[in-house]
């Protein structure tokens, strides 16, 4: 039995992670903004990790600006947020702990899948294959209408918007729909987004049910990454594997159902975990 309660040595909570990751057939690795955080991006965490990365919107929540209404209201601030966000993603390397995460992935027999909540696009980065990702709120490097006029979803390769640091507005010309030439926007669910294409994400869904079918008689251990309550999705799918659950997470590591709950960040953590199985 892995379970770890609180009382648990830091030592033995790592160990116990390895073990449950050393007798599995095959990995889910399910990770929120945490993951990035030793890539040097932000994870918003509350309303102060939100102005820490943007001092110009102090007073307004993550919330309030990651909103399709500003697309319409105010499109230069729409996509210099966005903007400054995917210079930002595009110009970060994955840090070592993706490729201890790929490297486990590949030497199980069921393989890895991702489960992620990020929109920065690191997995595939990292080298994890695209049909093995599933990412729940979409990836900023595909955009689409923000009329939907029936184009559907199409990469953001290509597009710069440059942005105006103090302001936080894009000073370029915006990206704009090929099919009709309204402004575009980020592939991502925002808050209080009905607009939403969820096509790509829909097809993800799929081969992650395809894989889970394939691994269904087999040991599947979850390794959940930097993902917070305030928004539960990969939590709440990684829990269904407690107890063959790692939890890392520095604030919120705490595992209901039994699994393993390290409270670290996700380097750390990771690296410590891959030193026991060299």
């Amino acid at each position: 039995m892995h379970s770890m309660d609180h009382d648990t040595s830091p030592d033995d909570r790592i160990a116990g992670g390895a073990a449950l990751i050393r007798e599995a057939d095959a990995l889910l690795i399910g990770a929120g903004a945490g993951m990035g955080v030793d890539s040097g991006l932000p994870d918003f965490r509350g309303p102060e990790g939100f102005w820490r990365a943007y001092p110009m919107f102090r007073g307004k929540r993550f919330e309030e600006m990651s909103n399709p209404r500003w697309f319409d209201a105010d499109p230069a601030l729409a996509w210099g947020f966005f903007g400054h966000r995917l210079q930002l993603y595009r110009q970060a390397s994955p840090h070592a702990g993706f490729a201890c995460l790929r490297r486990w992935g590949e030497g199980k027999p069921g393989g890895c899948f991702v489960f992620t909540s990020n929109v920065d696009g690191q997995f595939q980065k990292a080298g994890f294959e695209d049909s093995h990702v599933l990412e729940c709120h979409g990836s900023i490097h595909f955009l689409q209408c923000t009329r939907n006029c029936g184009l559907g979803i199409w990469p953001a390769e290509g597009v710069h918007v440059d942005v105006d640091e103090a302001t936080i507005r894009a000073s370029s010309k915006l990206p704009r729909c090929p099919g009709c030439g309204r402004v575009a926007r980020p592939n991502i669910l925002m808050f209080g987004d009905w607009q939403w294409d969820q096509a790509r994400t829909q097809r993800q869904f799929e081969s992650y049910r395809a894989w889970l079918d394939v691994v269904r008689e087999m040991r599947v251990a979850a390794i959940e990454i930097g993902a917070g309550t305030a928004i539960p999705t990969v939590r709440e799918e990684c829990e269904q594997l407690a107890p063959h659950l790692i939890r890392i997470n520095p604030h919120e590591s705490h595992v209901r159902h039994g699994g393993v709950g390290i409270p670290a960040g996700a380097l750390d953590a990771l690296l410590k975990i891959d030193a026991l199985f060299s």
